[in-house]
């Protein structure tokens, strides 16, 4: 039987991408997708979440949370490397596409959207978050049952063994919202976190992308063009031969979770360093308490797995 799964994501391309295969995976139920500020503004995320679903048009259709608000997240400006990670999605966060989608009337909540679907379907519902942790944050201020109740929370952000993208330190979803990551964090639940450092060890080159892409319906032109911009973006502003796919890698941590080996470490998060704001602190000491153990962290993947398991998947979607 499939696994009732949410994403909550601030769509990005990569967001985009994972949200297209796990409409279509056979795998995995997705009955809700909420739109959260990170990347882009928060109005923005609920227009792409919405062109993703409208555009690819599943036989089931996810029920969908968003804000109309044009307010970013409220975090420190950042340097011109770190500015970098922004631009690589393009100025309306799908590259160049510029989607149109119907305004939607009575846009829900994203915090309502989650804590009533994990109230109806408690301990069945594994939550996907693919950007920063406000509205996790937002829906336990709802329910103080609501992590409890998930099956599973796995986070894409942070990084444990290197440094981040947006500071030497930290990594985007973490900084945009690191009090609410650390409030997330510290909250007793099942959690899982997908750091950087492995995230983002699955490439497609373009030769990958080509050849997936050379389809002419409307869903094999929708992502064509979104991840022919995101190899372009990676080439022109960091050199790279190649589009990292880390929210795909933190969808298989759904689907496939076979592919990871992972180990428990105590990870806590940085809100007032000057450098060190947004930063995931892990504890490796052999002295930590066990209680104190609350996250699942990944020392490795298959990244063949995941390229693997993208390639399948893809295949159903413009098939």
């Amino acid at each position: 039987m499939p696994q009732k799964l949410i994403i909550d994501a601030d769509p990005g391309i990569g967001d985009a991408l994972a949200i297209a295969l796990a409409l279509f995976d056979p795998e995995i139920d997705l009955i809700g997708l909420t739109a959260t500020a990170g990347c882009v503004t928060a109005r923005t995320a609920t227009r792409n979440v919405q062109a993703v679903v409208e555009t690819l048009d599943p036989a089931k259709w996810p029920r969908l949370g968003g804000l109309m608000s044009d307010t970013p997240v409220e975090a420190p400006p950042l340097d011109p490397a770190g500015d970098i990670v922004l631009k690589i999605n393009g100025p309306g966060g799908l590259g160049d596409l510029d989607v149109q989608v119907a305004d939607l009337h009575n846009i829900r909540d994203p915090a309502r959207v989650l804590s009533e679907l994990v109230k109806a379907a408690p301990n069945e519902i594994t939550l996907l978050t693919l950007g920063p942790l406000t509205n996790v944050e937002r829906a336990c201020d709802r329910n103080s049952d609501f992590l409890p109740s998930l099956k599973r929370l796995i986070c894409l952000g942070g990084a444990v063994d290197g440094g981040g993208d947006v500071t030497p330190s930290a990594e985007l979803n973490i900084y945009c919202d690191p009090e609410a990551a650390r409030n997330v964090l510290r909250m007793p639940a099942t959690k899982s976190m997908i750091p950087l450092e492995i995230a983002r060890g699955a490439v497609l080159t373009v030769d990958q992308i080509h050849k997936l892409c050379d389809d002419e319906s409307r869903r094999g032109k929708f992502l064509k063009n979104m991840l022919t911009y995101g190899f372009r973006a990676y080439h022109e502003h960091l050199g790279r031969e190649g589009f990292p796919i880390r929210e795909v890698v933190a969808l298989c941590a759904v689907s496939r979770p076979e592919l990871f080996e992972s180990r428990r470490l105590a990870v806590d998060v940085e809100i007032s360093g000057e450098l060190t704001r947004g930063m995931t602190v892990a504890d490796r000491r052999m002295t930590t308490p066990v209680h104190r153990l609350n996250m699942e962290v990944p020392v490795r993947v298959s990244e063949a797995g995941v390229l693997d398991y993208f390639h399948k998947t893809f295949e159903l979607l413009v098939g």
